[in-house]
């Protein structure tokens, strides 16, 4: 397994953050390949996406610490993506937003496609990074 870790700061206060974080059917405004998204009964998510060219469906499971501002989610099915968003806030207007996703860079090849190796995971870093970047663009303008 990898792991990749990746944060930014948004200009919101962390309840606004973690509230934005928690609305499903607004992913595809700031995850790229995912077309549709809506939240399940019992802390499921289901997920439209495109992926290598393809379209796909994904289930996820998602559990909340919300004391602790910690958000963790797993895929369930054909691949398996593990991960957690943490918010912490840096002061009244400011939160940082962590990152965290586990994955086999196999089954990422093979579901997502692309290139293999250290490439991979170069250009898995930079869909995070543009992903946290669309998150904070959509956070700070929905004030």
């Amino acid at each position: 397994m990898s792991t990749l870790e990746e944060h930014i700061d948004v200009g919101v206060p962390v309840d606004r953050a973690w509230d934005r974080l928690h609305r499903v059917e607004d992913y595809p405004r700031f995850v790229a390949g995912v077309h549709g998204a809506r939240p399940e009964a019992e802390g499921r998510a289901h997920l439209d996406v495109e992926a290598g060219g393809r379209a796909r469906e994904f289930a996820a499971e998602v559990s909340d610490h919300g004391d602790e501002r910690v958000m963790e989610w797993h895929t369930t099915g054909a691949a398996e993506l593990t991960g957690s968003f943490s918010l912490q806030p840096i002061d009244q207007d400011h939160t940082r937003v962590q990152a965290r996703l586990e994955y086999d860079p196999g089954t990422i090849r093979e579901i997502f496609g692309g290139p293999r190796g250290f490439a991979q995971a170069n250009a898995i870093e930079r869909l995070v990074r543009s992903d946290l970047e669309s998150f904070k663009e959509y956070v700070e303008r929905e004030q």
